[in-house]
């Protein structure tokens, strides 16, 4: 198998148009525009419930939608060759989400803020079923984590330059002939939804073209059919079950790490919308040189044993966040949280692809298989945090309460038998 170099440019690059919602929406701004700018307990029907909470439910709600579709729809792009027009559809459902949260202004219009927020996070997570099935089919398996890393760092700088543009326009919105920094955010809003939405083209045109399966008509139900064949393969293959279990596990906890680091820093420690956004950045720019560094790291090991390093590095994380009191050491925090965010990504997606039969002819299902595991486990971890924190009134035991998940794969990964995953 030789290596499509300009498709495998145009996968990279939809990475760096889609991870300006990841980074703008989900992570720095939306975060800390949407808790400054609501009151922090909203009662609704006839409870009273604390907007992060509101947030975090948010998160979860977006990712059980795209977790009941995802696999219908991967299923119908493998049947009847759909796969780049679903996940041009996604995309542009995504930025037209984003473009609408310059409508949301505060808790008056709440409503706008978190069916918008919904929206551009259920159809980014959408475009990517497709986007990952990719993977696979554009280089050797050998040269896999290569890929997945460059794409997690051409995810992390495009998304670095847009962040620093929106910066700006924050912190000097006359520059802009806005009336102020909140006017500014909300078009940076607006800016992820064109950023993502204009780079993507160079994703479509270069990707390989879907390929029409001749008389065959798009069939609903044939998209739970490709996912039962998934399942049936997962649950005769003990390796590839005990991976996805770890997986399920580990991912609910980096999520929900990221999803909601932004409000833990504003309402635990207090930082102001300019100290957090300088503290996403060294994130995002440590993540860069993580993703390679692990990347390398497992050629000179092996995937799974890098991954468990991480895991053990995010229980770390758990650990030092619950115990975290000053800013200076939130920012050490987050350095920690770089490094092995790009990397647990990246090899996380390339060593299930080695595990999964090679050559099958509807791969997407199997990528469908694993987004759904992904999407859920985030469901599952922002939703526990949720619970925790509107219980206990402390993002800090919920923090906690993430290291159990990591603890858990972290464990699934040891029983994952290294022959199991493929070299080339």
């Amino acid at each position: 198998m030789k290596t499509n170099k300009k498709a495998a440019l145009g996968w990279v690059m939809f990475d760096w148009a889609n991870s300006s919602y990841s980074l703008v929406i989900s992570t720095a701004i939306f975060p800390i525009f949407f808790l400054s700018n609501t009151d922090p307990l909203i009662q609704i029907m006839g409870i009273q419930i604390s907007n992060a909470s509101i947030y975090a439910y948010s998160v979860a709600l977006a990712y059980l939608l795209i977790s009941i579709l995802s696999p219908v729809l991967s299923g119908i792009a493998d049947y009847g060759g759909y796969r780049k027009t679903f996940m041009r559809f996604f995309t542009t459902t995504g930025s037209l989400g984003c473009m609408s949260l310059y409508f949301f202004d505060g808790t008056d219009k709440l409503w706008i803020g978190v069916l918008s927020f919904i929206l551009a996070t259920s159809s980014h997570a959408g475009s990517l079923v497709f986007y990952d099935s990719y993977l696979s089919e554009l280089v050797p398996a050998s040269e896999s984590d290569k890929l997945s890393a460059r794409g997690y760092a051409y995810g992390y700088i495009g998304s670095v330059i847009l962040l620093c543009f929106n910066i700006w326009m924050i912190q000097s919105p006359e520059l802009f002939g806005l009336h102020d920094s909140k006017d500014a955010a909300r078009w940076s809003f607006f800016s992820v939804g064109i950023w993502w939405l204009g780079f993507s083209q160079f994703s479509f045109a270069w990707l390989p073209r879907d390929i029409r399966i001749h008389g065959k008509k798009l069939d609903l139900f044939h998209g739970m059919r490709e996912l039962s064949k998934a399942w049936k393969y997962v649950n005769n293959e003990l390796n590839c079950k005990r991976y996805l279990i770890a997986y399920f596990f580990y991912s609910a906890g980096v999520q929900t790490v990221i999803y909601l680091a932004s409000a833990f820093a504003t309402k635990e420690l207090n930082f102001n919308s300019t100290e957090l956004i300088i503290v996403i950045l060294i994130l995002q720019i440590v993540a860069i040189g993580g993703a390679y560094l692990f990347a390398q790291l497992s050629r000179k090991t092996n995937n799974l044993f890098i991954i468990k390093v991480m895991i053990s590095i995010w229980v770390l994380i758990c650990l030092l966040a619950y115990l975290v009191n000053s800013q200076f050491q939130f920012y050490f925090l987050a350095g920690l949280v770089g490094m092995v965010l790009g990397g647990i990504q990246a090899l996380s997606r390339s060593t299930y692809s080695k595990i999964i039969p090679k050559d099958h002819p509807d791969v997407t299902c199997f990528f469908s298989f694993y987004d759904v595991i992904y999407y859920t486990s985030i469901v599952f971890g922002t939703f526990i945090f949720g619970v925790i924190n509107q219980i206990t009134g402390n993002m800090r035991t919920s923090v906690l309460a993430l290291m159990i998940f990591f603890i858990i794969g972290w464990y699934f990964v040891q029983l994952v038998e290294k022959s199991a995953v493929r070299k080339s």
